[in-house]
């Protein structure tokens, strides 16, 4: 329930006169400062400035191509990421911030790179490179500040790689299968290593974590899905959803436990679940119209049991 509306509630339940209602709105604690205001403020504008000068000076680049020569365009953007490096250690209570540009830094300068020399690497190896480069950032840092976009980066990469090395664009073949499971692992080593499991040393909390569960959910049953409309269901249907329930069960675990993420992944095995009987459904084994019934019980079902079994592990995991 909202607290002000209750507040509202009571006065006019009660015929409260104005006083009576204010010293109410007192003692519900609206006119006090909301906790760790002070502590999260600063350091959140501090990030939000620093993501905004990076993608800045990006943008910056890209609108003045013509009056900055190559030179100046590199010495810039190298400039700005040793400028940062060298202030992060100068000025430690600014680290996070300031490594967060070093890190829109290394991407922008791979972007120009790339542009400038059209070398033929494909798209996947500039982020692969931008991810290796900017982990040392994120170890010094050890803020989600960093681990966030670092997770967003390998992400991107491992998407990118999976759709340079399939044969199809818009299809999904069993020949495939080590290509789209050897991006999705890379995905999930990410996971893993930004998980509780290495936060000792990472310093990772639950952003990147939960980032990178969400991301490699939908590359999963975005590939799985693609597979079932083929005439026959795919073995990289049965690899996704083989990986989601693994990845479910390890996040079930006391160890691992986290309710976004096993959510997040919930969801994507029920999405290839029902698409799976989807696809039985409508390949002859039954009416149209039988069929879709069929479908929207099995998926309400589905849903109702899965919200129920999510709800009943953060309920144990909170006693």
């Amino acid at each position: 329930m909202d607290l002000r509306l209750a507040v509202y509630q009571l006065a006019s339940g009660h015929a409260l006169d104005a006083q009576q209602t204010r010293q109410l709105q007192d003692v519900a604690g609206f006119q006090r400062e909301p906790a760790r205001l002070a502590y999260w403020l600063p350091r959140g504008v501090a990030v939000l400035g620093a993501a905004l000068l990076g993608m800045g000076l990006i943008f910056w680049v890209a609108a003045n191509w013509e009056e900055l020569g190559r030179t100046g365009r590199f010495a810039l953007l190298q400039g700005v990421f040793a400028a940062a490096c060298v202030a992060a250690f100068a000025v430690p209570k600014a680290r996070v911030p300031l490594l967060l540009v070093a890190m829109l830094a290394i991407g922008g300068l791979f972007a120009y790179f790339g542009q400038t020399y059209q070398t033929g690497a494909d798209p996947w190896q500039l982020f692969a490179v931008w991810a290796a480069l900017a982990l040392p950032l994120c170890l010094v840092a050890r803020s989600d500040v960093l681990w966030t976009p670092w997770m967003l980066i390998v992400s991107t990469g491992a998407t990118l790689w999976i759709q340079a090395h399939t044969r199809h664009s818009w299809s999904v073949e069993s020949a495939d299968l080590p290509v789209f499971v050897g991006g999705w692992l890379a995905v999930l080593l990410a996971c893993a290593f930004v998980s509780p499991l290495l936060a000792r040393w990472t310093g990772a909390a639950s952003w990147a974590l939960r980032l990178g569960l969400v991301l490699l959910t939908i590359l999963i049953t975005g590939s799985a899905v693609t597979a079932l409309f083929g005439n026959t269901i795919e073995s990289p249907y049965w690899a996704g959803l083989g990986l989601l329930a693994v990845a479910a069960i390890l996040l079930s675990m006391s160890k691992f436990s986290d309710v976004f993420g096993l959510s997040a992944v919930t969801l994507g095995i029920n999405t290839l679940l029902v698409g799976g009987l989807a696809h039985w459904l409508f390949n002859g084994n039954g009416g149209e119209v039988g069929s879709l019934v069929i479908l929207g019980l099995v998926a309400a079902v589905m849903l109702a049991l899965s919200v129920q079994g999510i709800l009943w592990r953060a309920r144990k995991e909170a006693a």
